[in-house]
This record gives C-alpha cells, sequence and structure tokens, in this order.
C-alpha cells in the first residue's frame, strides 16, 4: 500500500504533468490549426483535421456540430487568429484526464488519490499495439480511443464522459424516482454531447434502451423506466437536424451496407489489426469474464463496445464521405471507456502465483499500448502527421 504523504506526491506529480499535457497540447493544436493542407494531403507537418472544421465555418457557414458555434465565436473574440481554438480544445483534452478519473473511481469504488489520476492519466495516451506488418501507419490502420487530430471527436469524448458518467450515478437511483433537476441535467447532456457528435447517441442510446426494457421485465414500475429512456427524446431532435444537414438530399451522401470495408482501407492484416487495437482488453475480458458479467456498468461498457464494433464493421457513408470512416467514432469512444474497464480489472487483481503472473503479464500489455501512445504523440507534437509509420 502507497502511504499517505506518498499518495499526495503521486497525485501533485501527475497534476504537474498534466499541466505539461495542457502546454502541449495548445502547441500542437495551434499549429494543427494553421497548417496548410494541399490536394495530396501527404507528409504534411502537423496535418489535421482542424483546419478543415475551421474553414467549414468561418469561410462556408457550414454547422453540423455545436463546436462550430464555439470556433466561431473563439475565432472572433481573437480577431482571426485560431490561438483561441488551440486553447479550447487543450482545456478540452486536459479536463478528460479528470473526467477519466471519475470513471476509474466509480469503476474502482475507490476515492481520488495518486495511483487513480496516474492510470486516468495513462488511460488518456494508450494507442494500438503497433506491428508494421499489421498496418503500417500507426493510427489510421487500427482503431483507437486517444486520437488528437479530430476536434469534434475530442469535445464529444469529453461531453460523453460526463454524460455516461451521469447516467451510470441516475442508473443506481432512478428506480426510486428522479427528480426535475436530475431529468433536464441528464437531458441536456444527451443534447448536448449529440450535439458535437452523433457517435455516442448511437452506441450508448440502444444499449440503455436494453437495459430500461430489462428493468420492466424484472417488474420495475414501467412509469420510472419511462421517466428516465424519455430523457433521451429531445437527443433525436438534434440528431435529425445533423441528418439532414449531412445526408440530406442535395449532399450526395448516405449510409450503406458494407462489412470490414472501413476497416480494410488501411490494414494489411484487417483481423489481426483490430485485435492489436484492443489487445490489452480482450485478454482482461477474458480472463475475468466471471466477475465482469455480475457487475451492471462492466456489462453495459462490454455490450457498447460491440455495438460500436459492429457498427464500424458494417456500415459506412456513401458520397463524397466514403473514404472518411466516420462510423469508427463511436467504437472509439468504447474502446477508451473498455480501457478504463479492463485497467481497472487488471489492477484488482489477486491471489497466488498463478494470477500474478497473469497481472504482470497484462500489465506488460499494458506498457506496450501505453508505449505507442506515448510514441505517437510526441511524434505529432514535434510535427508528425496522424497517417505517420
Amino acid at each position: 500500500m502507497i502511504q499517505k504523504t506518498d499518495q499526495k506526491k503521486l497525485r501533485l506529480t501527475v497534476h504537474v504533468l498534466a499541466g505539461l499535457y495542457f502546454a502541449a497540447c495548445v502547441w500542437l493544436y495551434f499549429q494543427q490549426s494553421v497548417a496548410v493542407l494541399d490536394e495530396s494531403l501527404a507528409n504534411i507537418p502537423y496535418q489535421s483535421d482542424l483546419p478543415l472544421h475551421i474553414s467549414m465555418v468561418i469561410e462556408d457557414g457550414w454547422y453540423y456540430s455545436f463546436t462550430a458555434y464555439v470556433y466561431q465565436l473563439l475565432y472572433w473574440l481573437c480577431r482571426g487568429s485560431t490561438i483561441g481554438i488551440a486553447v479550447f480544445l487543450a482545456a478540452v483534452t486536459w479536463a478528460t484526464v479528470y473526467l477519466t478519473e471519475r470513471l476509474v473511481c466509480f469503476l474502482w469504488k475507490r476515492e481520488r488519490d495518486g495511483v487513480t489520476l496516474l492510470l486516468a492519466f495513462s488511460l488518456n495516451f494508450v494507442m494500438p499495439v503497433y506491428l508494421s506488418f499489421v498496418g503500417e501507419f500507426r493510427y489510421v490502420s487500427y482503431q483507437s480511443g486517444n486520437i488528437w487530430h479530430n476536434s469534434t471527436y475530442l469535445c464529444m469524448r469529453l461531453a460523453a464522459l460526463l454524460t455516461f458518467l451521469y447516467y451510470l450515478k441516475l442508473e443506481e437511483t432512478y428506480r426510486e424516482g428522479i427528480s426535475v433537476r436530475e431529468w433536464l441535467t441528464f437531458m441536456l447532456l444527451n443534447v448536448i454531447t449529440t450535439g458535437i457528435k452523433p457517435s455516442f447517441l448511437l452506441v450508448y442510446s440502444p444499449i440503455m434502451g436494453i437495459f430500461l426494457v430489462a428493468d420492466v421485465i424484472r417488474k420495475v414500475p414501467w412509469k420510472r423506466v419511462l421517466v428516465f429512456g424519455s430523457a433521451l427524446l429531445p437527443s433525436g431532435l438534434v440528431l435529425l437536424w445533423q441528418n439532414g444537414v449531412l445526408f440530406g438530399g442535395d449532399t450526395g451522401n448516405g449510409i450503406t451496407f458494407d462489412p470490414w470495408y472501413t476497416f480494410s482501407l488501411h490494414a494489411s492484416i484487417v483481423k489481426a489489426a483490430v485485435v492489436c487495437s484492443v489487445l490489452f482488453c480482450g485478454l482482461v475480458v477474458v480472463l475475468r469474464c466471471r466477475e465482469l458479467i455480475r457487475e451492471r456498468s462492466s456489462v453495459f461498457i462490454i455490450l457498447m463496445a460491440i455495438l460500436g464494433f459492429l457498427e464500424a464493421l458494417c456500415l459506412k457513408e456513401s458520397g463524397s464521405r466514403s473514404l472518411d470512416g466516420n462510423f469508427l467514432w463511436g467504437y472509439s469512444f468504447s474502446i477508451f471507456v473498455l480501457f478504463a474497464l479492463c485497467a481497472v480489472k487488471w489492477l484488482e487483481m489477486n491471489g497466488g502465483r498463478v494470477q500474478k503472473a497473469l497481472k504482470i503479464g497484462l500489465g506488460a500489455v499494458y506498457a506496450w499500448h501505453l508505449y505507442c501512445g506515448l510514441y505517437f504523440f510526441i511524434s505529432l507534437v514535434t510535427g508528425a502527421s496522424y497517417w505517420m509509420r
């Protein structure tokens, strides 16, 4: 056990690291925001989606995400500079570390301390295990919950974490009833998250629906179930608005069923790339499945990851957005949360020699994921494109 004074020192150290992370992200996002993209999109320093997101708002007046209104305001306040947008996105990325700790503490049933914050910090860097013969690009060939090139995902992930944490809180108490304030808060969180990017709603609302139906079968009063579930309905209206903007008749875009299309775009051994993306999680789920299936929150997260995978596996956009892989974003968030769950279950492992050996082995796999993520992030900060090998 780590002593209380050591916990405080460890926590202070991670606070400093998080501050440095914030500063590095300000630099990274500002450089991304002013990067000049050409038609080839090859070997461009600090290449990302950010310049496109900004130009769609400032130059084209195209508003499909709530982030567009924030970018417009910050661009105006900074008199045509993108520094405000960079600071905003860095603050979002920094805050995600602390919301990740909230999730870790909920899943671990543990108070905040140095260990929980260190774990949360590391979870914001884990990326797929990189094997060049499986997929040549460290990010693009795989699937990851940590992404630094897409600003709407960064904002959605923060809002989705807050929404999911509030859901987990209400899920434990709604059978006794929820207040008007709780219902409005939950409703607004879902609306905001969906308005930023609809991906979270698409992987989380069906699983919430399954859990609510299961509660009705278990004789939970249907009025309580209906009230809780109705908080998602306004998000559906936001989804309809986004559908009109992204897939309206004059856009030429649509949704088609095409299994393995997105996963196979940039991977050499497609199924191996899928495994490498969640290797640590897969091993933990297999080794601790008996404990996981007894916990509602664990089952929810695993089902959400499975649904996210199936959506990314089977669906793609047609038209000009067919190569964008936009059905991956929900799966990316699911991977992020799944890593948090599996990291907690890994650290909870206790027992004899076999359990200790398994724990050490899983720790080595987690360290591999973490090394790949740190290497990728440092490379981005020093000018690499997210297409790096």
